[in-house]
């Protein structure tokens, strides 16, 4: 019996795998493609999912691999400068391809012993009160005590699970891949910044030796997107915006995606679960997919973990969905509404002007930036101080930074008052005494995923708190 299966190694996956793996858990993922990807669907990573990397002490590995970019110009292309004193100590975006960051975090879960197999697709499963069978295309037959479906958007277990997937279809379709340009990069250039003019889902942004990274309306919209296009459709396209498709040739890779907008009802039935482009898909405007997923997986690997190893509270598992299923639902309102601001059409070019106007006042800039960078997410624990059910950034404490306390994915008690005990949860919650002049509360109680669960100085409140997030207590 293994514990957790996940179907589908990306990036949510990957680090819903390495989560599991800090608490113990036996986790199996299966992977339907027998080598990684070549494509690069994502770019980068938006603050939260530094914040997340950092917290897991993973961060040096994707700053080696990547670049760092002014925060600013995410929402429908607007760019404004980034607003003084953002809530984070990584007010940056790591341009880092998905295709490092999935070896990253691979690398990462091979560590920590996950087993991943791939060229194994999930063709069938059955649940009952004790686990989860499996059945994969070449007839394999697995069990598990739970299944979580990270196998993107058209997901097999979302569908088998029966799960309604509620939205709208893909209404534009963009050109998207790798390919070698023969034409002077400065004429790609300033062909590219004047088509940007007026329309802002054409790009053409050099990476090395030739190659171009080169996005394009289509015509339309196809019937099957699983379907790449061909050069001659790039090219024709490329014509089209551009008058000229800049001696196009040698794609790495060729494909098509739309603006559809859809959201699972529901990330959990039993001992299956959904995570990532399986329980959401939306337009890659903003640069919020990839990023989205991983915030899903860190918010679920230690509630998981904590219903595999028996300790946790009624309810936790369920708070996955409660927690997650709005912050979905927001971006799917955002990314609708960054694609409408980048309309050619009369109407939305005149609600962009508007917004861009709004934006110079810096408290909606800042607002817009928290929501595509995530660090704006509030989950609800009720009233309280107004980080409560915010994820805390990053402070220097005199002996370090909190974030170096969180690379086990325990919880944690940052006490600076030095006269509360976590006795009875101490196997679940580290227990730290130590100060910082950033933090005005005298101690914090923190989830494994950073989000704030409480805050005071009575332990009598802690000790009312603790149980509704890291089970009963031990004698």
């Amino acid at each position: 019996m293994i514990d957790v299966i996940i179907a589908g190694g990306g990036p949510t996956g990957l680090m819903l795998a390495g989560e599991l793996r800090l608490h113990d858990v036996h986790v199996l993922v299966l992977e339907k493609d027998a080598e990684p990807t070549r494509y690069v669907r994502s770019l980068g990573l938006h603050v939260r999912s530094i914040e997340v990397m950092d917290q897991r002490g993973l961060l040096e590995r994707f700053l080696a691999h990547g670049r760092q970019h002014t925060l600013g110009g995410f929402f429908a292309g607007i760019a404004k400068p980034s607003p003084d004193r953002l809530d984070t100590a990584h007010g940056y975006v790591l341009g880092i391809p998905q295709t490092t960051t999935e070896r990253l975090l691979a690398e990462r879960a091979a560590e920590l012993g996950v087993e991943i197999r791939r060229g194994c697709e999930l063709a069938g499963l059955s649940q009952d009160d004790h686990g989860v069978s499996v059945e994969l295309a070449d007839g394999t037959q697995l069990r598990s005590r739970y299944l979580v479906g990270c196998d993107g958007g058209r997901s097999t277990v979302r569908k088998v699970l029966g799960v309604g997937f509620p939205g709208e279809p893909s209404k534009v379709e963009t050109l998207l891949g790798e390919m070698e340009l023969t034409e002077d990069p400065a004429t790609v250039a300033a062909v590219v910044a004047e088509v940007r003019k007026t329309q802002l889902r054409f790009g053409a942004m050099p990476l090395e030796d030739g190659v171009y990274r080169v996005g394009v309306p289509a015509e339309g919209v196809a019937e099957d997107r699983t379907v790449p296009p061909t050069l001659e459709e790039f090219k024709q396209q490329l014509r089209v915006f551009a008058g000229t498709d800049f001696g196009a040739h040698s794609p790495r890779w060729l494909s098509r995606f739309g603006d559809a907008t859809r959201l699972a009802e529901r990330y959990r039935v039993g001992r299956v679960l959904l995570a990532g482009d399986a329980a959401h898909i939306h337009p890659p405007t903003g640069g919020q997919g990839l990023n989205l997923g991983v915030q899903d997986a860190f918010n679920l690997g230690w509630k998981l973990a904590a219903e595999v190893n028996g300790w946790a509270p009624e309810g936790l598992l369920d708070s996955y969905h409660t927690e997650r299923h709005p912050v979905a639902a927001a971006v799917l309102d955002n990314t609708r509404a960054q694609t409408e601001l980048l309309s050619t059409e009369p109407g939305p070019q005149s609600v962009r002007r508007l917004v861009a106007e709004l934006m110079d006042f810096e408290e909606v800039n800042r607002y817009l930036i928290e929501k595509i960078t995530a660090i704006g997410v509030r989950y609800d624990f009720g009233e309280g101080h107004e980080l409560l059910g915010r994820r805390m950034r990053d402070v220097k404490l005199k002996q370090g930074r909190l974030y170096e306390l969180t690379h086990g994915g325990r919880g944690l008690l940052l006490d600076q008052t030095g006269r509360l005990s976590v006795a009875g949860w101490a196997d679940r919650v580290d227990h730290v005494v130590d100060s910082s002049e950033e933090l005005d509360v005298p101690a914090a109680l923190l989830r494994p995923d950073g989000h704030v669960a409480w805050m005071g100085d009575d332990q009598q409140d802690l000790l009312s708190r603790l149980p509704q997030w890291f089970g009963a207590a031990v004698s």
